[in-house]
């Protein structure tokens, strides 16, 4: 792995060494981003993204929002709270879309406007390629999606084990359109960055509420894969008020 990606992955690894008993449930989700970051590492070493050096510098950037979340606790972004203040004994595949959620609804448009300036913006040559490269990045998620449900597989019911591959599909499906939302809501952002801070801080906290509202969802009981499948996963801001 790179320079990078290597130091970060670290870190996770330190954090799930530190890991108190009473908060074992974290580490569920933990080790899943742990493995994925290690993925995308791999993916960039074997160039398979236009822009290598971006990439890495945006997932590190990704990375480090998480572990300040996960440093916090207690007074991280509310979407963060609720992940992290789940009950212990729900299933894991539950805690991982409960990370998940936070993650990349919440974080991942601030991680793109880490690596994307507003002179960027105005180069849509530049803009399609970063494009492309975070679309890429479902291609690695996807190539995740069967190699973590079996590592979740021991602490499934019959029922969701009869589903598997249903699940996979779904999950493959929400990680896509969370992805394109995610875009839309960079965008968003980033207008609202040229305005100043305070439209900013705005609708940073417009997009807080609407992911904290999506784990809200995700708690609701029933077969969680299924309902994103038609319900949709990931989060979209409104036009401006």
């Amino acid at each position: 792995m790179t320079d990078g990606i290597s130091r970060v992955v670290a870190r996770m690894q330190q954090r799930l060494d530190e890991l108190p008993a009473e908060f074992d449930h974290r580490r569920i989700f933990l080790s899943t981003y742990l493995r994925t970051t290690q993925a995308v590492g791999v993916a960039i070493e074997q160039a398979r993204f236009e822009d290598a050096e971006w990439v890495e510098e945006w997932d590190v950037k990704f990375a480090e929002l998480y572990l300040d979340a996960h440093d916090a606790a207690q007074n991280a972004a509310r979407p963060w709270r609720l992940a992290f203040d789940a009950p212990a004994d729900l299933p894991p595949l539950l805690h991982v879309l409960l990370g998940i959620n936070a993650h990349v609804n919440y974080d991942l448009p601030q991680a793109l406007l880490a690596v994307i300036s507003d002179e960027d913006f105005t180069d849509p040559q530049l803009m399609e390629r970063r494009r492309r490269d975070h679309e890429r990045i479902d291609g690695v998620l996807a190539q995740r999606v069967a190699a973590e449900d079996n590592a979740l597989g021991g602490a499934r019911s019959l029922l969701d084990r009869v589903l598997t591959p249903l699940n996979r599909l779904s999950s493959q499906r929400f990680l896509r359109e969370s992805r394109q939302k995610v875009w839309h809501n960079t965008a968003e952002l980033q207008r609202a960055r040229l305005e100043g801070p305070t439209a900013y801080a705005n609708r940073l906290a417009e997009l807080e509420l609407l992911s904290a509202a999506k784990i809200a969802d995700l708690l609701r009981p029933g077969q969680v894969l299924l309902r994103l499948a038609i319900t949709g996963f990931g989060v979209t801001l409104p036009p401006p008020a």
